[in-house]
């Protein structure tokens, strides 16, 4: 039985993330990358498919976790009749042979434990063939090798690996488990301990230049980092595939890659909180993934830049509490999604506009993309919620293509560089004049999801921070209103109405956390700021015991859903905390 999403803590080295449940199980990791197969897969089925467990033999009566200060080293205390203990969880953020290290720590009394270790490679599939080797235990399958160096004595039994051993206060027994190719050489053996003292330096030292005083937005721009791919700069969008947005359901997708629409939030927050490096690699990593055609521009790539995100459905894992298909790549990749042309043109308007040094060829490329924009923002498209259904002329999807040749305008009076000006002026105020035309429903008052539809969107609620219209005015205001009243859910936002006849896929999903956000931030830019503070304190009190955000909430059952921890979530969450 699969454990609540917000039972789940994050630990990762910035190339890979564990999901560490509070009974002490890790049940998803993979390694070395966020997209590479599991080794533990236990999330999406069951212990057979991979976990790593530490905990007390006897009962837990009660558990405390909480993450060491501006770091991303979790400390988990289980309290037994017997005594207590603390298991330490992180991943040291070295670049090479990434590793997983633990930590059992006596507390109080002398407390029995059990240390049980199933690496089943490929998502869940393949059992290594694992040995002793030396004095540490090597698991091998193909191209993976894992070791594992414990502190006490191991032993194999039913296809897992063992441990028992006792600890009382003061007692510390290390472990760690290392992947390596297992055609290269075995890397060396960790001081685990001194592992665990780097990761608190490198991350406390990370996080200095950051100049937000909240709690809730330093874990943010933590977990942030923690889904940045290191050697690319590419923000992934969560660590984990197929968890469902509606449980049971079939809203199962894989949010392992980098979408460009999370580039402007992630610029924004970067350049708001100090981050200049982070956000300086972000720019970078774009550029690199959308050079070439306009026309081969897609909505999301892999950590890398990687463009074939090929979908497949593995049916030997039974789902997140029965939730199939378990899904991965991402068919929404081949999508034409026309915000997204706004979000790079954007994102580099932002970046110049911040000090950012441009890159060289930068220009070069957004006068491609406009040249693309001026034959092609006609056409409709898929919409940024990927809906599998026809495709449509999305207000949102517009309003974005009226952003690129804004701040295509916008660089050329303010930095001097060369362009069709009066051309893309033009382009400009046709957008403007055709949203405000066929995008209106002056009976209801409100912008609609797409011309001639009677559906609304959260994604309107983006209209004012785009620039598209003042937050104030009328027709903003109105369609401020409509959504709160048309898409509530229990004082929360849905995306939009999510029938089968709206997406091409069955109905129901939970709130979406991201446009609760937006919604906070239009009433302040409407002027509301108490309105939008009371908004933001209530969705501050849905992140979990450790500061940590899914993609959607279940206001009925009180839980999260979707993918964890969620990228988009918590950049809404800054960039909301910046705006108030």
């Amino acid at each position: 039985m699969s454990q609540p999403i917000e039972d789940y803590a994050v630990v990762g080295d910035t190339q890979s993330a564990a999901l560490v449940g509070r009974d002490g199980s890790v049940d998803w990791l993979c390694l070395p990358r966020f997209d590479s197969p599991a080794i533990f897969a236990a999330l999406l089925g069951d212990r057979n498919n991979g976990r790593w467990q530490i905990a007390p033999a006897a009962p837990v009566t009660r558990v405390e976790r909480r993450y060491r200060e501006d770091t991303l080293v979790l400390e988990t205390d289980m309290h037994t009749a017997d005594g207590a203990i603390r298991l330490v969880d992180c991943m040291p953020p070295r670049g090479e042979a990434p590793d997983i290290v633990r930590l059992v720590q006596g507390l109080r009394g002398r407390v029995e434990v059990e240390m049980e270790l199933l690496i089943r490679f490929d998502y869940g599939q393949i059992v290594p063939w694992v040995r002793r080797h030396r004095d540490y235990r090597l698991a091998i399958a193909g191209p993976d090798a894992v070791r594992l160096d414990a502190g006490v004595e191991t032993h194999g039994e039913n296809m897992a690996t063992r441990a028992s051993f006792a600890v009382e206060r003061g007692d510390e027994v290390p472990f760690v488990l290392t992947w390596y190719p297992s055609h290269t050489r075995e890397p060396p053996p960790v001081d685990a301990a001194q592992a665990v003292a780097d990761t608190v330096t490198w991350w406390r030292e990370w996080l200095g230049p950051c100049r937000h005083p909240d709690p809730l937005v330093r874990r943010s721009v933590i977990t942030l980092k923690a889904l940045t791919y290191g050697p690319t700069g590419g923000v992934v969008a969560a660590a984990t595939t197929s968890l469902p947005e509606k449980l049971g359901g079939v809203r199962n997708w894989d949010y392992r890659y980098c979408w460009l629409r999370d580039a402007t939030l992630t610029l924004n927050s970067m350049l708001s909180l100090g981050f200049d490096d982070e956000a300086r690699a972000w720019r970078d990593w774009l550029l690199r993934a959308v050079a070439g055609d306009p026309r081969d521009i897609q909505i999301m790539y892999g950590p890398a830049g990687e463009r074939r995100l090929t979908e497949l459905e593995l049916p030997w894992l039974a789902g997140y509490e029965g939730s199939t298909p378990v899904r991965i790549g991402n068919a929404a990749s081949e999508q034409f999604q026309l915000d997204v042309y706004g979000e790079v043109m954007d994102l580099l308007f932002r970046a110049r506009e911040e000090g950012i040094e441009p890159e060289e060829h930068a220009w070069d490329l957004q006068r491609v993309i406009l040249d693309f924009l001026e034959g092609d923002w006609e056409q409709p498209d898929e919409g940024l919620w990927e809906v599998r259904g026809p495709r449509r002329h999305f207000v949102h999807s517009k309003v974005m293509a009226w952003v690129a040749f804004d701040r295509a305008v916008r660089t050329l009076e303010q930095f001097g560089l060369s362009g069709d000006a009066d051309g893309w002026r033009r382009e400009r105020d046709e957008i403007h004049r055709e949203v405000c035309e066929r995008g209106w429903d002056a009976e209801r008052n409100t912008f609609t999801q797409s011309y001639g539809s009677s559906a609304l969107d959260a994604a309107l609620l983006l209209i004012p921070r785009a620039g598209f219209l003042p937050g104030d005015d009328p027709r903003v205001l109105g369609t401020i209103e409509a959504v709160r009243r048309e898409l509530d859910h229990e004082g929360f936002l849905l995306r939009y109405p999510t029938g089968e006849s709206d997406d091409g896929l069955p109905p129901g999903e939970g709130a979406f956390l991201p446009c609760t956000f937006w919604l906070a931030d239009a009433l302040a830019l409407a002027g509301r700021r108490d309105e939008a503070r009371v908004l933001y304190d209530r969705l501050a009190g849905l992140a979990n015991d450790v500061g940590l955000y899914s993609e959607e909430y279940d206001p009925v059952s009180g839980r999260l859903v979707g993918n964890f921890p969620q990228a988009f979530t918590h950049l809404a969450l800054v960039n909301t905390a910046t705006t108030l």
